[in-house]
């Protein structure tokens, strides 16, 4: 007696819902994640058992190295290019609009106002190594307000009193350093600001 032969019926699986799973799943992501900046230079922030979180809106950083040199930001383009504006325009620095796009798309400014058009010429790639030798000068000359104080006190200006400040300084930058930067926030009745640290560990 002959072998009886069962035809096999071909196997197909619809793909289709999954395919909408993985593209809702990117879309999630895409619009939920947020991208860390480029900043100045690498800041490794002294632990601390706080939990409580900066603002994400309207935030002035201050950006402090481990040799001191402190750079400024704010957290949109628009507002970045507004500020550097204001400052050439207190300090008398003609810049072009490309310089200025330069700036929109800087995460920190760190150099003292007779570099900034040199530094916002710079090519992308290059203006974190153009300005991590140099750094925002803190000292004031003949008694009116330095040039750290300038750029916050325009900030302050053109973002109001909900504008907050937040600090993040290396764990090895000199007590020194820290100091006279607060002094000089304080001088300007600015007294209230956020200190960015990492979160310890159980380890630590």
């Amino acid at each position: 007696m002959g072998k009886v032969k069962i035809k096999k019926a071909d196997i197909w699986i619809d793909m289709t819902p999954m395919s909408d799973v993985m593209v809702l799943l990117l879309t999630f992501f895409m619009l939920t994640s947020t991208f860390v900046k480029n900043e100045a230079v690498r800041v490794n922030a002294p632990s601390s058992v706080s939990e409580i979180k900066v603002p994400e809106e309207n935030v002035l950083s201050i950006l402090v190295d481990k040799s001191g040199k402190i750079f400024l930001g704010m957290e949109t383009p628009g507002k970045m290019e507004s500020l550097i504006s204001d400052m050439a325009a207190q300090y008398g620095v003609s810049l072009t609009s490309k310089q200025l796009e330069n700036g929109r798309g800087s995460a920190n400014v760190g150099v003292p106002m007779q570099d900034l058009s040199e530094f916002l010429s710079q090519d992308a790639e290059k203006m974190n190594e153009y300005q991590a030798a140099r750094g925002i000068p803190t000292d004031s000359i003949d008694g009116k307000m330095s040039e750290f104080q300038t750029w916050v006190d325009l900030a302050r200006e053109a973002n109001g009193k909900d504008m907050v400040i937040a600090v993040k300084a290396d764990q090895a930058t000199p007590y020194k350093v820290i100091k006279k930067m607060l002094s000089e926030l304080q001088d300007m009745s600015e007294n209230r600001y956020y200190l960015i640290t990492s979160l310890k560990t159980e380890e630590e």
